[in-house]
């Protein structure tokens, strides 16, 4: 993980997750040092980006969340040509792998809904080797503990996340950050 993505991690374990135009304009005025992007379309995308750009913070896209882009590695190529985004988020392993490719910060989005999921997330993280995995939902605290014990990635929580205790709870299991869309969280 490169030096910049790191410090914007240690500088705020709360990321700012933006689903509409009024959480990209509340999100700037947050010390949220990284934004993910988690909607917006193939027109609107670049226009997000280069509004959370010109406040000094680094700009994540959720590549499945974006309309008109495909599950392919072409999305990712659109990503990096067309828009000044610092990576992407996803939950395919394929798209992380060429995204590195490109030198774009990845994370990799896992939904931990049973046993199976938790089962395959090392063999998940080694095929695509993501400079980050975000763990959704958040609120299990015990399967998040054992998640950041396995990885010998950085964890990131996302997902549920209401209050100040919520937060103080997945910090003590060992994530890295907390990532919501909750404007309130942004500002503790």
């Amino acid at each position: 993980m490169k030096k910049e993505f790191k410090e914007a991690l240690e500088d705020s374990p709360i990321i700012a997750a933006i689903k509409d135009n009024s959480g990209l304009q509340k999100c700037l005025a947050s010390d949220s040092h990284i934004i993910f992007i988690l909607y917006g379309d193939i027109c609107t995308i670049a226009d997000i980006v280069d509004t959370v750009k010109s406040s000094g913070k680094l700009a994540m896209v959720h590549l499945d969340l974006i309309t008109g882009l495909s599950s392919k590695e072409i999305a990712v190529d659109f990503i990096k040509k067309y828009t000044k985004a610092d990576g992407i988020i996803t939950t395919k392993p394929t798209l992380i792998k060429h995204a590195k490719e490109l030198g774009l910060y990845t994370i990799l989005r896992l939904f931990i809904i049973d046993s199976m999921a938790y089962e395959n997330i090392e063999r998940q993280t080694k095929a695509a080797g993501p400079d980050l995995i975000e763990i959704l939902p958040a609120l299990m605290p015990k399967i998040v503990a054992r998640v950041c014990r396995i990885s010998s990635i950085p964890v990131i929580a996302g997902g549920l996340v209401s209050d100040k205790e919520d937060i103080m709870s997945l910090l003590q299991a060992g994530v890295t950050s907390i990532s919501s869309t909750n404007e309130q969280i942004w500002f503790l």
